[in-house]
């Protein structure tokens, strides 16, 4: 096994900047994550793992084309995105994905999260409640930021997402598709009263809400009973108790 000792190492560099750099990451089609639970996750769960570098040793086999280099963990800190760096850090192949029209079950609209720790968690929780696909639109944070990887825990590799036009939102709904919007609205129903299974959840920012874009496309708009004292709910929060609705 291969010894990387400098992290002018072009494959160091090249890791860190997967890191920080989005465009780098559609360019190269690469993301980065951290740690032996991940490179576990990502590895039963069929991802294409590119690289490993690793201070320790690896319990489980990979794959004969991933390649596996053997360093140390100051280097790993220095290229890790991670503020407190584990053992490991790889590279995945990101997997490229075309908007299933035809996919039955209920699905999850993303318009504007911008925080990857909350696009990440409701991954994960989608994934938990069974969602058919998560969609992401406008300016939602990026899926494959390591922040929104870590959040995922693992879910990263589980859960069908995509980003979606609002053309090809328009499709879906030309299709058959209802959509149906967490917004305020003198329209809007209570959660309870509007069926949620099966159809499209779309939710908006904390701060913005959903888009006006958006909001045209929705057949309903419903919305969670809170305390008059709480001016709103965490929108991975919002989802989660959106999702769960959805099941039932």
């Amino acid at each position: 096994m291969e010894r990387i000792t400098s992290r002018r190492n072009p494959i160091c560099v090249h890791i860190k900047r997967l890191g920080t750099d989005r465009e780098y990451r559609e360019t190269c089609g690469e993301f980065v994550c951290d740690g032996i639970k991940l490179l576990e996750e990502a590895d039963k769960w069929g991802a294409q793992i590119i690289t490993v570098l690793t201070s320790a040793h690896i319990p489980f086999p990979l794959s004969v084309d991933t390649k596996v280099y053997l360093t140390d963990n100051s280097l790993i800190n220095s290229i890790s995105p991670l503020k407190h760096a584990q053992t490991v850090v790889f590279t995945c192949k990101i997997p490229k994905k075309k908007i299933d029209i035809n996919k039955s079950g209920t699905k999850v609209l993303l318009d504007g999260l911008q925080d990857p720790g909350n696009v990440g968690t409701i991954l994960r929780t989608a994934n938990a409640f069974n969602i058919s696909q998560v969609y992401l639109t406008g300016s939602c944070a990026d899926i494959y930021n390591p922040k929104t990887i870590r959040a995922t825990m693992g879910a990263i590799f589980r859960q069908d997402a995509s980003y979606i036009s609002i053309n090809e939102l328009s499709e879906l709904k030309a299709n058959g598709a209802e959509i149906i919007g967490a917004a305020l609205g003198e329209d809007s129903e209570v959660l309870g009263k509007t069926p949620l299974k099966d159809k499209i959840i779309a939710i908006g920012s904390e701060g913005k809400g959903l888009s006006s874009d958006v909001l045209k496309l929705c057949d309903k708009k419903v919305i969670i009973p809170i305390s008059d004292d709480c001016e709103s709910l965490n929108a991975a929060v919002a989802a989660a108790v959106l999702m769960w609705s959805a099941t039932g």
